[in-house]
């Protein structure tokens, strides 16, 4: 399970900056809005909570719940981030596809640690579904704006 360190902090806070999330640090094991509990990321609002246990699939997925959420639900968040199947696919998608943005992650890491911490997909495994049965997933980001149609995040959050 990869953490984060110094160097994977200084590429994901400008990375999350882009969509404007902020990270938290919290010096307890208590985090602010976590839904499942430390050491899991917690979420309130645009800010984005995390310990030194807390794993980068969990702050990635937290932050891609705030850019895949309509904004009336953005304007309330706390904890729950609620949402339904597709866009949890979609959550799932863009957390896998940011982690290319981190050097020291990529999808392949992204994905076992995601397999490794009990995410379920029909085919087994997170990238085995990335790969070959996350299309509704890539129309969901797609049609909301989130990506473009090659499949690059757009930077945007859902409106």
């Amino acid at each position: 399970m990869l953490f984060l360190s110094d160097n994977m902090l200084k590429h994901l806070i400008p990375l999350l900056q882009r969509y404007h999330i902020q990270l938290i640090w919290c010096e307890s094991d208590d985090i602010p809005g976590s839904y499942w509990g430390a050491p899991e990321a917690g979420i309130i609002a645009n800010r984005v909570y995390y310990n030194a246990k807390t794993p980068v699939h969990s702050v990635l997925h937290e932050s891609c719940h705030y850019v895949c959420m309509d904004s009336q639900r953005r304007a309330n968040l706390h904890t729950n981030t609620g949402g339904d199947y597709l866009e949890e696919n979609a959550v799932c998608y863009l957390q896998i596809l940011l982690a290319e943005f981190l050097p020291d992650m990529g999808k392949i890491i992204m994905c076992k640690d995601m397999d490794d911490w009990g995410y379920s997909f029909r085919l087994g495994s997170a990238l085995s579904w990335y790969k070959d049965d996350a299309e509704d997933a890539q129309t969901w980001l797609i049609k909301n704006k989130l990506l473009n149609s090659n499949l690059h995040p757009t930077w945007r959050v859902r409106t």
